[in-house]
């Protein structure tokens, strides 16, 4: 019988190798996927804006009395244009006369000259001045709304315009500018304020009233429409109580 061979003997080192290999694959694999779940999550985020969430451009449940933040209030243009400032407005154009002039035959600059605009087609004229196209184009003639909502953000009213002024944001600024204009340059008459809110509702009331007044009043006993005094007479008459009989031969009970 051939003797046996006998196996080497394997060192401690060389038993646990194995199983360190497996544990570093392992581990470099969880590493490595951590790393791609980091990259697509910054990816993400510059692609779709996720740490910069923005508001609905419409709200699903618009709740009335409740302004959207930075919505301007609703304001009468007639009411701020009686109350405007032409001398407050001369203040804040000062903003405007780096480009612009209000002068009557005043040369233009970097912008037109503005005596007179009220009234002209929007983009034209004022001698000549290259407007942009998306002012030239934009069509119509300059009233005291459209220059109102100008003077807002000229941006948002003519998209593209060369114009790089923000706009006034407060709507007094705006009136007492418009007031200015119209001061220095003339202009067609500004509109009427709106009707008080108040004076609309005594209205109503007061035709409520008079139609009430008016009414018919109720039928009389022989079925013929019955007249005030009638009327009155009758409600001050006592009525029969109920389950006692009123026959023509009946007595009042004396004590």
């Amino acid at each position: 019988m051939p003797p046996l061979e006998r196996r080497p003997e394997l060192s401690a080192g060389q038993i646990t190798a194995p199983m360190n290999d497996r544990f570093n694959t392992i581990a470099g694999w969880v590493l490595f996927s951590g790393i791609v779940a980091l990259g697509l999550n910054a990816v993400s985020e510059r692609v779709f804006n996720a740490n910069r969430p923005e508001r609905p451009e419409k709200m699903g449940y618009p709740i009335e009395g409740v302004a959207e933040p930075g919505a301007e209030p609703q304001v009468d243009l007639g009411t701020l244009l009686a109350a405007a400032d032409p001398a407050a407005g001369e203040k804040v154009f000062q903003k405007c006369s780096s480009c612009h002039t209000a002068a009557q035959g005043g040369a233009n600059g970097i912008g037109p000259d503005l005596w007179g605009t009220v009234g002209e087609p929007i983009g034209k004229g004022k001698a000549g001045f290259a407007f942009s196209s998306a002012l030239s184009g934009h069509g119509g003639n300059w009233t005291y709304e459209n220059l109102f909502e100008w003077l807002k953000k000229p941006s948002a009213f003519a998209p593209g315009t060369k114009m790089t002024f923000a706009g006034l944001s407060d709507p007094k600024d705006r009136a007492n500018v418009i007031a200015y204009l119209k001061q220095q340059g003339g202009g067609p008459p500004f509109p009427p304020p709106a009707a008080p809110a108040a004076a609309a509702g005594a209205a109503k009331s007061d035709k409520a009233g008079a139609t009430t007044a008016n009414a018919a009043p109720g039928p009389g006993p022989s079925g013929t429409p019955a007249s005030g005094p009638e009327a009155a007479g009758a409600a001050a008459q006592p009525q029969p109580v109920a389950g006692k009989a009123s026959g023509s031969g009946s007595q009042p009970q004396t004590h």
